[in-house]
């Protein structure tokens, strides 16, 4: 019997996190240049897309870029963001034929314009997308989300627009890039890291880890099916 023959329907996790790591070790293991890897990841984030649509989850948040992923090697930052650019291109058919809505949180003005321009077209166009909500987290940070959520509520205190008594975890919560998303119940972390390397600090109080050794661009649906049979 499959994974995905395992799962109980009745206890599926709403809200899916990945932090996709391992595909420069996978470039490097295969001779290639790291972009290799990202690119090989590609086909990986599809696969897991089309997964999360073919047993009813809702919400899946893949961690795509960091902002500590800016302190890479230039030539790497570049190709990452042309690899992005012409992945959001090409994928916006196959979203809308699978009905899933794109999202992004992150620091977004902080990319390139043309990503920017292609994100809002994409994420404009997948608008009306109810089967599941891909949200990719790009130049994203959880402490500067939770820093940037601290600056809105003291200026709207400063503003006398709230009181400080007024701040609670739902007002906080609404601050958040994730105001719109539930808290994930389970985050997978792929080759064998055991961190969360700054991913969603807030939204995975309660949420369940699931660490595997596969290295991202090996990480098929089956691998995700095993996870939430664990979960």
């Amino acid at each position: 019997m499959g994974f995905k023959e395992q799962i109980d329907i009745n206890r599926l996790p709403e809200h899916i996190a990945i932090i996709m790591d391992g595909n420069g070790r996978w470039a490097k293991n295969q001779g290639k240049f790291r972009v290799f890897g990202h690119e090989s990841g590609v086909l990986s984030v599809k696969d897991i897309v089309e997964g999360c649509v073919d047993i009813g989850i809702k919400y899946l948040t893949v961690y795509a870029f960091s902002t500590e992923n800016w302190n890479r090697p230039i030539d790497e930052v570049n190709a990452l963001m042309e690899l992005l650019i012409s992945t959001i291109n090409n994928e916006a058919e196959t979203l809308n034929k699978n009905n899933v809505r794109l999202n992004a949180i992150g620091d977004i003005k902080s990319l390139p314009q043309k990503c920017i321009d292609d994100l809002a077209n994409v994420m404009e166009i997948t608008d009306k997308n109810t089967k599941c909500t891909l949200t990719l987290a790009l130049s994203y940070s959880a402490k500067w989300e939770i820093i940037e959520a601290t600056k809105k509520l003291a200026q709207q205190v400063v503003e006398q627009k709230i009181k400080l008594e007024d701040i609670n975890e739902d007002s906080f919560n609404a601050q958040l890039t994730t105001a719109q998303l539930p808290e994930p119940e389970l985050m997978i972390r792929t080759s064998g890291e055991h961190r969360v390397s700054n991913f969603l600090l807030w939204q995975i109080a309660y949420t369940e880890l699931y660490f595997t050794e596969t290295l991202w661009p090996d990480f098929r649906r089956e691998h995700l099916f095993e996870a939430i049979v664990d979960y």
